[in-house]
């Protein structure tokens, strides 16, 4: 027994040696924990089939906007949108329509333009591991239906108090065409690198809305008052027009004309103002503009909203900066505290998205409801 315990005490200090050498080898002074590195034998369509319960709704749209076949053979990398991220954007859009007393609305009943929009963000072109968005400013990704700009680039999320000492997330980010990254819209996957015959699948995480932070605002879209334009009638003004002139085919008549296929093309020169003088004052709260057809960076990006009863003295009523439109031919709605009539009203834009040519498909001003 004497030399038993005489043995185990010679044999204490070389245990605790190895469980110490062990601990130094197992996260060598962090915890690498890699993400998912899985094989399906199956194409893309068929990896979301064989996840009943997790992807029934992105399966659900995938289907309506017949987009089966991109994800059977075309070679794609899939950010995945699980069932719960369905279910905060249905439930956010049903709140505000509830509110409204509007009965609520599912994935099968909503706009199919606006859903294909935004489902295509998901499904980009090409295989994208993990490794090809390690670059340190991410990667530029581009989706397979209308090319439009996405972003990924890889991180490590911190574990055991260490920062950066966790697995790897892609974040996945909507980046709204513009180059400032504050205007971007991420979000960051669960698990990576599930491939599939045809392509590469991450999960994005749980808490994820579909659509970014898009999904209400496309659904809801609430049309505008009367066009004070043509309900009153007036005339247009320009500080500068297009070299051909106003009725030429990108002339200043064609931002008033009622069609958003058409547009006002003019050169910027640091400042453009388009002036709408009315057949008689009315108060306008409301105001619009529409997107044109191609070219974003000529895009209106700053500018103010204003009334005058004389022309030459303005009152601001609505004042506008970094913005932007997120596609072609979209009109957004403006609204502002006026109460005033006004018999002038002019927006004056002083920059634009990129560049020196200023491009805009339609303006309107509209009455108080």
């Amino acid at each position: 027994m004497k030399k038993l315990i005489k043995y185990m005490s010679a044999l204490t200090p070389v245990l605790i040696a190895a469980l110490l050498q062990s601990a130094c080898k197992k996260d060598g002074g962090y915890h690498d924990a890699t993400g998912t590195n899985s094989k399906f034998a199956g194409n893309t369509y068929e990896y979301l089939k064989s996840k009943p319960g997790v992807y029934d709704s992105l399966l659900a749209v995938i289907n309506r906007m017949g987009l089966q076949q991109t994800l059977m053979d075309s070679n794609v990398t899939l950010f995945a949108v699980t069932n719960p991220s369905f279910q905060l954007a249905i439930r956010n859009l049903n709140t505000l329509r509830r509110q409204s007393d509007k009965d609520p609305l599912f994935l099968a009943k909503v706009d199919g333009v606006q859903l294909d929009t935004m489902v295509s963000y998901y499904i980009i072109r090409g295989k994208r591991t993990t490794d090809s968005l390690l670059l340190q400013d991410g990667l530029d990704l581009s989706s397979v239906r209308f090319g439009y700009p996405m972003h990924g680039k890889v991180s490590k999320i911190s574990a055991s108090g260490l920062t950066g000492g966790g697995p790897d997330v892609i974040e996945f980010s909507n980046t709204k065409r513009s180059k400032f990254i504050r205007n971007w819209a991420t979000t960051t996957t669960g698990s990576n690198n599930i491939s599939t015959k045809n392509g590469i699948v991450h999960v994005l995480s749980p808490d994820h809305i579909f659509g970014f932070d898009e999904f209400v605002s496309r659904l809801t879209f609430v049309p505008p008052p009367p066009n004070l334009m043509t309900l009153i009638g007036g005339k247009l003004t320009v500080l500068r027009d297009n070299n051909g002139g106003p009725d030429n085919g990108e002339g200043s008549k064609k931002v008033i004309d009622g069609d958003d296929h058409t547009k006002f093309l003019a050169d910027l020169q640091g400042r453009l103002w388009m002036q709408f003088e009315l057949n008689e004052p009315a108060v306008s709260g409301v105001y619009t503009l529409t997107s044109a057809n191609d070219a974003p960076e000529r895009d209106p990006r700053a500018w103010t909203y204003e009334g005058s009863n004389d022309g030459k003295t303005w009152t601001e009523l609505d004042r506008r900066s970094n913005f932007f439109f997120e596609e072609r031919y979209q009109t957004k709605v403006f609204r502002c505290p006026n109460t005033t009539a006004y018999k002038f009203y002019r927006v004056d834009i002083s920059e634009l998205r990129d560049g020196g040519l200023f491009q805009l498909a339609e303006w309107t001003i509209n009455k108080v409801k």
